[in-house]
């Protein structure tokens, strides 16, 4: 029998909510799955024809832990999304090579830890009006992302000292214009399985400009169902498409059995000013992919989990 790692965390050891269903479904359709801890050393990854990436949602603490894991995983199994895509995704610099490849993205200041920008050089570069986000270039869940008021001393003050402590720790600051349609809209998140569209949800506003920590390994997020425009699916097709051209483009591009198309995305979209749509976040390595909310989404994701499988082992 076919046996396949879903791979998830030691704080959801049992799979997120979402994926636990995906154990049955795949042994309806003839293939052993197990859930299993990304950094359980008796765990033996080799005994797997596929390891596929889900609920590993403390990566971003480890970043180079997970990534040396990966490494290791794919010397003895088919790994997905593989390792290349791990590497890219896990640090949204990607999303920094998208923009300059025409996808449109929120805007964006990069404030780099070697720069040692004062907090004079930090204040000049914030929005002057509105409100805006800070976040690290590594971050999952929301964790250590925060929303503040420009044009409000103490707030803009808070901002300045929540990028100085991730700078000082040698962490890449994003400063992003907060989008008011996040409030009024809400943010969109379309879902891919094997390169074909599944579904759509709409995630409430999740930032209120008060606390950046969690108590955990992400904010609560409020999802509902919600059907895509062709718009929004059309532009979330191009930055799939832009994303599979720029890692292959790289020197350590997937190998040929890599080329296959991801075995899951998930394209975040908020919209601008003008109601166009802009890329929130690509998520490429372990998203949730809420297959609850859509009839046929989880034997679309099963269907696609066990054929990669099959794959595999062939």
């Amino acid at each position: 029998m076919t046996r396949i790692g879903l791979v998830t965390c030691s704080r959801l050891p049992d799979l997120d909510p979402e994926d636990t269903p995906l154990l049955d479904a795949l042994a309806a359709r003839g293939v052993s799955a197990d859930a299993v801890v990304w950094d359980d050393e008796a765990v033996r990854w080799e005994e797997y024809d596929l390891v596929v990436v889900r609920s590993a949602w403390d990566y971003a603490q480890r970043r180079d832990e997970f990534l040396a894991w990966a490494e290791r995983v794919c010397g003895v199994a088919r790994l997905v999304n593989p390792l290349a895509v791990i590497r890219w995704n896990t640090d949204k610099h990607y999303l920094r090579e998208l923009e300059a490849a025409g996808v449109r993205i929120v805007p964006t200041q990069w404030l780099e830890p070697e720069r040692h920008l004062s907090s004079r050089a930090l204040h000049t570069r914030f929005p002057a009006h509105g409100e805006m986000v800070i976040k690290p270039a590594v971050s999952a869940g929301s964790l250590d992302t925060g929303r503040y008021t420009a044009i409000d001393p103490q707030s803009r003050g808070l901002a300045i000292a929540h990028a100085r402590r991730l700078l000082g720790e040698d962490r890449t600051v994003m400063a992003q214009r907060y989008l008011t349609s996040v409030d009024t809209v809400g943010e969109r998140a379309h879902v891919f399985v094997a390169g074909e569209y599944s579904h759509s949800v709409l995630k409430g506003a999740m930032l209120d400009g008060r606390d950046v920590a969690v108590d955990g390994l992400y904010k609560e997020e409020r999802i509902s169902a919600v059907e895509a425009s062709p718009e929004e699916v059309e532009m979330a097709h191009e930055v799939i498409a832009t994303a599979r051209q720029l890692l292959d483009a790289q020197p350590d591009a997937p190998g040929a059995d890599d080329h296959l198309p991801f075995l899951y995305a998930r394209v975040d979209v908020v919209s601008d000013d003008d109601g166009r749509p802009v890329l929130m976040e690509l998520e490429l390595v372990e998203p949730s992919l809420f297959p609850s909310y859509a009839d046929g989404a989880l034997d679309r994701l099963a269907d696609a989990i066990a054929a990669r499988a099959e794959r595999a082992a062939g």
